[in-house]
């Protein structure tokens, strides 16, 4: 429960900066655009989002981190963009919850949601480097194979 809290507010946290920083514009910022490669058998709209994550660590894998960034997309191959990511470098997460009721900010996802992960080596996070002015392209293929107990 506790855990729950502390990633809900500090999503609430961080959806406040974001807000904040989006409206100090530099001049070399940087973007991540993630292709999606959903393959499951749900039925991504506008109800049921795949939700994409940013974190700034490798230690989410173990509950030890929080996003610093979300964004959801309503196709299965659809390309979410990240812009003016302050940091470097990022891990990436996909979630999709079936229901269509996770939101990315009331905990973490649901027993039987799909999850993706972008990794070079299966199972583990990679990392993905972002320079300043520059973008990023990344896919991340995943089905329903991986999913919250």
């Amino acid at each position: 429960m506790r855990k729950s809290f502390c990633l809900v507010f500090g999503m609430l946290i961080v959806a406040a900066f974001q807000h904040g920083s989006a409206q100090e514009k530099t001049s070399a910022s940087r973007t991540l655009k993630v292709k999606l490669h959903y393959t499951g058998s749900g039925t991504i709209d506008e109800k049921h989002k795949i939700l994409v994550f940013l974190f700034d660590s490798p230690a989410f894998m173990q509950g030890d981190a929080m996003p610093f960034a979300m964004k959801g997309a309503t196709a299965k191959d659809e390309t979410v963009t990240f812009s003016d990511v302050g940091k470097s470098p990022v891990y990436v997460t996909a979630v999709y919850d079936p229901t269509g009721g996770y939101d990315g900010q009331s905990g973490p996802p649901p027993s039987g949601a799909s999850l993706g992960l972008y990794s070079k080596t299966p199972g583990q996070p990679a990392p993905v480097n972002l320079d300043e002015g520059k973008t990023v392209e990344i896919d991340l293929a995943f089905d329903d194979t991986t999913k919250m107990p």
